[in-house]
């Protein structure tokens, strides 16, 4: 099985925050209400954004360098 990816747009907040604990800030600098929400089990980084009316591109490339991840 294949470790799990942030930039998968299955992967659910609630997931993607467990993984990678150090992205919460980039929620939280942007005024998002997603840690610890009882929908973010079954939200996804395209569903925040489109709620938060944010560009996803920007939005996950914040996430990727909070996770210090290569964009590649």
């Amino acid at each position: 099985m294949r470790p799990p990816r942030l930039d998968d747009p299955d992967l659910s907040l609630a997931d993607l925050m467990t993984l990678w604990p150090q992205t919460i800030q980039v929620f939280i600098n942007h005024k998002m209400l997603c840690v610890g929400c009882l929908i973010s089990p079954f939200h996804t980084v395209a569903d925040a954004c489109a709620e938060y009316l944010l560009d996803e591109e920007a939005f996950l490339a914040e996430l990727m360098d909070a996770a210090r991840l290569d964009r590649s």
